[in-house]
């Protein structure tokens, strides 16, 4: 059996040192996450490597990592390179555990009898109270004695965060809906016109946020492939009033930001800013769009997927 794990080990470290048509080892860092969970890689000249594959140890993949890359003819992550990511992943973990709890009714025991309960800590109670608050049943017991302090009552949690996605979206060229793409467009590769694309929700947004605080609103965009250069290049994002798309050109009522930039079939995240979330919220904007003139940010993008968390 030892000679099998000798023979294991001569060939890892054959694979780590020499120069084998395995490939070398060489640390990379991460230009951006694929929707399909691979990465795209920052060459040090300049140029990416697509949709690189990753193995399942590796998680919470972002760009900007470091990683350990195997290259070859097809090249792929071995591990990701930097600190434990231990401390990180507790607190995600714990304010998971915290939520789970708060979306749990407990009571850990519910009898009844026709004599009093047996056992001791007992308080009779001579009238009891319901009411529900944030959808969750509180019960209260008025009792003669309190001698044993009643445990306190937590505090309201603040509303579980909603995902909103776009009922429709597309894309708008010289002033109407354009007759060729129907997902959203910014730029101008062909000449042929600077297109614009749009998201729509209805008013789904702000009935979300109705008697609530905004704490933050993220949307999920991913670019897609064959549309421009496969760099990152940035997302001139814009807000718009329709509830629906538009016959006619789709007019912007505040930007552009530009809070994300994609390389080529790339997934991220924007983060709405302040002003952006106050209008969305009251319904002064109602959805999202994207524009930008030329070839250099020329892009495809779908997605739209807006998540809401309140305080």
């Amino acid at each position: 059996m030892a000679s099998v794990w000798e023979g294991e080990a001569a060939r890892l470290g054959r694979a780590l040192t020499d120069d084998s048509p395995g490939g070398d080892i060489v640390s990379v860092q991460v230009a951006d996450v694929t929707e399909s969970g691979r990465v795209n890689l920052l060459l040090g000249d300049g140029s990416l490597l697509l949709e690189v594959a990753c193995p399942d140890s590796y998680r919470n993949r972002r760009a900007g990592d470091w990683v350990a890359v195997r290259m070859s003819a097809r090249p792929v992550v071995l591990w990701r390179l930097g600190d434990d990511p231990a401390d990180s992943e507790d607190s995600s973990v714990e304010a998971i555990a915290t939520q789970a709890a708060q979306d749990v009714q407990v009571v850990r025991a519910a009898t009844y009898g026709t004599s009093a309960p047996a056992g001791t800590g007992w308080q009779a109670a001579s009238a009891v109270y319901v009411r529900k608050v944030d959808g969750k049943l509180e019960v209260y017991f008025q009792v003669g004695d309190a001698s044993d302090p009643s445990p306190s009552t937590p505090g309201v949690p603040a509303p579980k965060p909603v995902t909103i996605s776009p009922n429709s979206s597309g894309a708008w060229r010289n002033g109407r809906p354009d007759d060729y793409v129907d997902y959203p467009v910014q730029g101008d590769w062909t000449g042929g016109g600077n297109r614009r694309g749009g998201w729509f929700y209805g008013t789904k947004i702000q009935d979300a946020c109705a008697g609530k605080t905004v704490a933050s609103m993220k949307v999920t965009f991913t670019r897609r492939r064959g549309s421009g250069v496969n760099a990152k290049r940035p997302l001139h994002l814009y807000l718009h009033s329709y509830t629906s798309p538009p016959s006619g050109q789709l007019n912007t009522v505040a930007g552009p930001e530009e809070l994300l930039s994609l390389s080529v079939g790339a997934k991220g995240v924007a983060t709405l800013p302040a002003s952006w979330r106050a209008q969305l919220a009251s319904g002064a904007a109602r959805g999202l769009a994207i524009y930008a003139q030329g070839r250099s940010d020329y892009m495809a993008v779908t997605g739209g997927s807006l998540t809401i968390t309140f305080s």
